[in-house]
């Protein structure tokens, strides 16, 4: 805890000077050092010098790698379904709800994560994400053993994917906050986007290693090491720095329910108040954003269903995955920098720049996915890659930016992808053709649904202004600080 005392008092605020250790991680509000000493105005926040630190790399290694695992263990059972049924004696049923099951309790969890941060701060949170993951691990294992009854051990694997349900938002949804903590204007979008993109690839790590590693019980046991031996990684994971980088990294957010008032009906969110233009904004781009995020989720975890009855083989269907995901990857990689330090103020240009090009890209599968079109397919797969992964940093920062609230932002954000995905899934389920229409069990109306509703939906982009309120205000700081700037720490 910090000691606290009084220097000075005025008529409407008062200065405080706080004495705090280099690196905070259990306060909810980052300290703030200027010339030498702690000081904050308790009305306005910090005003600079703002400073860099080093370990910001790190941290972000940090959270990188334990998003990864996170991300491991919602398709780790696909590829080996059928092998689980026969050695478990379960349903094919049954192992897709050990996935399912984490994309329900994703639901609450995100919606709890801004209250646990402003309880117990991101070092915290991460904590528990790791604890999480240790016990769902070895719950899963312990379902393993031969002399259970099929019912005890399904049980116990149902319960390790719970567990797991509650490690995998953590990551996702505090990866904007992280960001906003440690990095200044020039680096917030690229740090963001590194976090993001980390959960899809562990999905597709996942994917990849779960068939390779022997038999089932052998994969579990994997699945359980690799969790295990990431939890030291929490250890480079700080709250926040002793000096603030940016404006809006010295101010806490708003609790949860007053960022959900000031959405919905326009009350005061901690002395900011959303315009109405702004919440219009924020409910379009949350729509935009689970719709997109539900379309490339449903696509990758039903591309062999999509694929399979026109003539694909798995390992087409695999390599298409794959190529989305890739040149995803890289666009992403080399785009974010440019959204920090060339297009800074143009998120939602670009936004709707690409977006339609995006939803055209969706809706072409309906006549692309036909039989001898594979090069007219890698050619889709990478147009919805470079435009999809590209937009997943621009959403989140966007949201954040208009709501002055990182992590109640992303965690609507990430709700609304995930709830979105859950309907997707069923719903092209249901849209399958019969087993004697021509080619039996396609899924060209489930590519009609999807391709049709991604496109309305990103259209709606045209309506809003996306004002950058957070990174006008981080500027407007920067500038009232007399020069001080940035200054670069160890």
């Amino acid at each position: 805890m910090s000691d606290i005392e009084t220097i000075s008092k005025h008529d409407s605020k008062s200065i405080e000077l706080e004495i705090v250790s280099p690196v905070n991680d259990n306060s909810t509000s980052p300290a703030n050092n200027f010339n030498g000493t702690n000081v904050r105005d308790g009305m306005n926040g910090f005003h600079g010098p703002y400073r860099l630190y080093k370990r910001r790399f790190l941290g972000l290694f940090g959270m990188v790698v334990l998003n990864i695992v996170g991300g491991l263990s919602w398709p780790w059972f696909g590829p080996i379904a059928n092998d689980m049924v026969s050695d478990f004696g379960i349903t094919l049923d049954q192992v897709s709800w050990l996935g399912t099951i984490e994309a329900c309790l994703y639901l609450p969890t995100a919606l709890s994560i801004p209250y646990l941060y402003n309880r117990f701060g991101l070092r915290r949170c991460c904590d528990f994400g790791a604890a999480a993951l240790v016990i769902s691990a070895w719950i899963r294992y312990a379902g393993t053993v031969k002399s259970l009854s099929t019912n005890s051990s399904y049980a116990l694997l149902m319960l390790g994917q719970c567990f797991a349900a509650i490690a995998q938002p953590i990551y996702q949804v505090l990866g904007p906050k992280y960001s906003e903590n440690w990095f200044n204007l020039k680096g917030r979008t690229t740090a963001t986007m590194i976090v993001a993109i980390a959960n899809p690839v562990g999905s597709a790590i996942g994917q990849l290693l779960s068939p390779l590693v022997g038999g089932t019980r052998q994969s579990i046991l994997v699945l359980g090491i690799i969790s295990t031996a990431v939890v030291p990684f929490i250890f480079l994971v700080h709250s926040q720095p002793l000096t603030p980088p940016t404006y809006a990294a010295s101010n806490p957010s708003a609790s949860f329910s007053h960022l959900a008032r000031d959405v919905i009906f326009g009350g005061q969110s901690h002395g900011a108040k959303m315009s109405r233009r702004q919440r219009f904004d924020f409910m379009v781009i949350a729509w935009i954003f689970g719709i997109l995020v539900a379309a490339t989720n449903t696509f990758s975890i039903l591309t062999s269903q999509i694929m399979q009855p026109v003539g694909y083989s798995d390992d087409i269907s695999g390599l298409m995955g794959a190529c989305l995901l890739l040149t995803g990857l890289v666009a992403a990689i080399i785009t974010a920098p440019l959204f920090d330090r060339v297009f800074t103020k143009h998120l939602a240009v670009s936004a709707k720049v690409l977006l339609p090009i995006l939803g055209g890209g969706w809706l072409s599968l309906i006549w692309a996915v036909k039989p001898h079109n594979t090069g007219g397919l890698f050619v889709i797969m990478t147009i919805l890659g470079v435009t999809s992964v590209t937009m997943l940093p621009v959403g989140l920062e966007l949201a954040s930016d208009l709501t002055r609230n990182a992590e109640g932002s992303s965690a609507i954000l990430w709700f609304m992808g995930n709830l979105f995905n859950i309907v997707f899934v069923l719903v092209e389920d249901a849209l399958r053709a019969p087993a004697n229409a021509d080619p039996p069990l396609n899924m060209r109306r489930g590519l009609i649904f999807n391709g049709v509703f991604v496109l309305a939906s990103v259209l709606l982009i045209w309506l809003i202004k996306g004002e950058q309120v957070r990174k006008t205000l981080d500027e407007e700081k920067v500038a009232e600080g007399g020069g001080g700037g940035v200054v670069r720490g160890a």
